[in-house]
């Protein structure tokens, strides 16, 4: 059996311990690794790179996970290791990524690629000139409710698609309670370290929307600074200088509207903390991270408007939910198979960092429509 040195750069984070380091390549290795094309089985050995060699050997211990290093050159130098992932802070990722690129290894990393678009395509074309397999976490795609509503419009459910509407985000305090403490990192809400939802989230909205529906032809945009003081890890009171919340509107090319709020500053009382409606000529849909319901329009109530009596019509007696048709993995672990597969037998894998730089254009271009109050067009990358 093959064995694959892949080393992940960044990971001691939240974000990079759970769904990357545990749930991703620890699962794939205690699964026995991953099946190729042509039946040979790759087993992946992971080494942990950072900053802290006391964070790394915590993680490394806790984990099973023999390789770790502070010192990330002599990793890149390894010819065993030939996978690089990065999922450090945004602002850092670019050094990472160009080192990563000159020591031949592939390369895959976290989104935002960057805070710019400039950025974020400089970076596709260092990959590209350098000849090196890339991509970016794209992980949406394959959660469990976003995939049965692709399979929905593959079948036609929908009829013409009309409009499409998604609700995310939750409250996350902001510390000045010592019972509540906040549970994201402050850096998210500080612009100068490239916090903010807007560069967060319609990263994600841009992929998921061109993936489903189709591409995104402009933006308009409102974004705000809802809660201006947090209090950081350190305990002491910061000024929160990013966006916390966002409200977008999509065109997307063939008519349908989109619309999208993003907010750390909302309670929820959905089905989950991201839903998203698809409303269409036939049928509707709601979409949650893992479950789906449908309401077709032979299925569809008729309501009375009338303000003067309780409403007679309970509007979610009328929809069903789509079963589990196959059992659905974690999405992360998913494109980290995928990814593998690319590397080793050259399976086609198109999320590569210019699908990621569409990403950082329409968070760029969102924060423009903030600024500039207008709708913005999305130019294609080519």
């Amino acid at each position: 059996m093959k064995k694959i040195g892949i080393i992940l750069n960044g990971v001691t984070g939240r974000m990079g311990t759970n769904q990357h380091l545990i749930r991703s390549i620890l699962a794939i290795r205690e699964q026995g690794g991953v099946k190729m094309p042509s039946g040979a089985t790759v087993q992946v050995d992971p080494i942990l790179t950072g900053r802290s060699e006391e964070k790394l050997r915590k993680l490394a211990e806790a984990h099973g996970v023999e390789r770790f290093t502070t010192d990330l050159d002599a990793a890149l130098a390894d010819d065993y290791n030939e996978i690089f992932f990065d999922a450090s802070s945004t602002l850092h990722r670019a050094k990472f990524v160009e080192m990563a690129a000159a020591a031949k290894k592939a390369i895959y990393c976290e989104k935002p690629t960057a805070v710019e678009l400039d950025e974020a395509v400089r970076l596709a074309n260092v990959c590209r000139d350098a000849g090196v397999k890339n991509g970016v976490v794209q992980d949406k795609l394959w959660l469990s409710g976003l995939r049965k509503a692709q399979t929905l419009i593959n079948q036609g459910f929908f009829g013409d698609i009309l409009s499409v509407r998604g609700e995310f985000g939750y409250w996350v305090f902001t510390g000045h309670d010592e019972n509540q403490p906040a549970q994201r990192p402050s850096w998210n809400y500080r612009k100068e370290d490239g916090g903010g939802i807007i560069i967060d989230m319609l990263c994600h909205w841009r992929y998921v929307l061109d993936n489903l529906f189709g591409p995104v032809e402009a933006v308009s945009c409102l974004g705000a600074t809802h809660l201006p003081e947090r209090i950081g890890e350190d305990g002491k009171p910061y000024s929160a200088t990013a966006d916390d919340a966002c409200y977008a509107t999509f065109k997307i090319k063939g008519g349908i509207v989109a619309q999208f709020n993003s907010s750390w500053d909302v309670r929820v009382r959905r089905d989950d903390l991201f839903t998203m409606q698809i409303d269409g000529s036939l049928g509707s849909a709601i979409v949650g991270l893992r479950k789906c319901w449908v309401q077709p329009l032979g299925a569809t109530p008729k309501p009375v408007w009338n303000p003067d009596i309780d409403q007679p019509i309970n509007f979610f007696d009328g929809w069903q939910e789509v079963p589990d048709a196959t059992q659905f993995d974690n999405a992360f672990k998913i494109q980290w198979e995928k990814f593998i597969r690319h590397v080793v037998e050259d399976e086609p894998f198109r999320w590569d960092l210019m699908e990621g730089a569409k990403g950082v254009q329409l968070a760029e271009a969102g924060l423009k429509s903030w600024e500039e109050e207008r709708w913005i067009k999305i130019e294609d990358l080519g």
